[in-house]
């Protein structure tokens, strides 16, 4: 075959795709052809329910698979919560690529979300130095681009941060007292000022959607913390120790994957103090306490003050996230 035919069979418009979901757990070998960060977990979700054969769609041409994406819960048995794999064959051009990933998301979001419901959110670990590597932001553009396409807006790009076993844990400075969690009143009365003025754009989504700070503080504890398996007991309330007043709160977690700082804040009257730090502290020494082989954490990328307090913890910035949302249908854009 001459350089030029290969290079047209590479870029012809793929205009004899199929679009289908796998047929079983069967053709996993045939979904992990393409590459990403989460594919070493895509074996045990299918196995556990937190993704179904039916959610985890293929663009091929021939026996050549061009594009890839699934949808994941985080408990079996739920409706599909996170657009988290979506993926295009770096080999074909920029052009081929916008065709295939348009067919493929819209064809597999027909199929799998019923019409008129709102699409879920779309999330993606990046690399940290995504935009330097020419390679890599062309095919993140790709998708990207075909999400827009489709009536989606980037919400938020996220830092994705790591504590490793042997970093230093500052010892208390016993400005702060600690407690345990006393049940789900006892956060979500903390969460729920913290909400008002939070810096975190999930968050700041949930209010603008007419959603109390109330209302987005127990939808939070019930939708996540709710789920975790890990031991309550390691949830911390910061207070006072001469008036016993709460100052924050830390839950530090173990998610399907990981263990976690799931959640940190500071009540907005005790802002401006440093406290952060010292709460940060404690939810890191329940984890290191705990043995655990490294600790996970998440800031968005505007939340400065917080990013600085993850890093003078010792938590080193390994990756990004982005997400893109689909707002409700009839909703006006924001």
């Amino acid at each position: 075959m001459t350089a030029s035919s290969s290079t047209a069979h590479h870029d012809h418009s793929p205009h004899d795709l199929v679009i289908r979901p796998l047929a079983g757990p069967e053709e996993l070998d045939l979904f992990l052809r393409l590459t990403y960060s989460l594919d070493h977990e895509v074996a045990d979700d299918l196995a556990t329910g937190r993704r179904l054969p039916e959610w985890m769609w293929v663009a091929l041409d021939g026996d050549r698979l061009l594009g890839r994406l699934s949808w994941w819960v985080k408990a079996a048995g739920g409706k599909p919560q996170v657009l988290d794999f979506f993926d295009l064959a770096p080999e074909l051009s920029p052009e081929a690529r916008a065709e295939v990933g348009l067919r493929l998301l819209e064809t597999a979001t027909a199929a799998v979300i019923p019409a008129g419901e709102q699409r879920p959110e779309f999330e993606r670990y990046m690399p940290a130095d995504w935009r330097e590597v020419p390679e890599t932001r062309s095919l993140l553009e790709s998708v990207f681009g075909a999400l827009t396409a489709t009536g989606a807006r980037p919400l938020v790009e996220r830092l994705r941060l790591e504590w490793r076993p042997g970093t230093p844990v500052p010892e208390p400075k016993g400005r702060l007292e600690f407690r345990p969690v006393r049940d789900r009143e006892d956060l979500v009365a903390l969460m729920t000022p913290v909400m008002e003025g939070t810096l975190d754009a999930h968050g700041r989504a949930d209010l603008a959607s007419g959603m109390s700070a109330r209302e987005a503080a127990e939808l939070h504890f019930d939708e996540e913390f709710a789920h975790y398996s890990s031991p309550r007991e390691w949830w911390r309330v910061a207070q006072l120790p001469e008036s016993g007043e709460p100052v924050g709160f830390v839950v530090p977690a173990r998610n399907n994957y990981h263990h976690t700082i799931a959640y940190i804040g500071v009540l907005p009257a005790h802002r401006g103090q440093g406290y952060i730090d010292d709460i940060l502290a404690e939810g890191t020494r329940v984890l290191a306490a705990a043995d655990v082989p490294r600790v996970r954490a998440a800031t968005d990328l505007g939340n400065v003050p917080m990013a600085a307090a993850f890093a003078r913890a010792g938590y080193v910035n390994f990756e990004r996230a982005v997400n893109y949302v689909w707002d409700a249908p009839g909703a006006a854009g924001s």
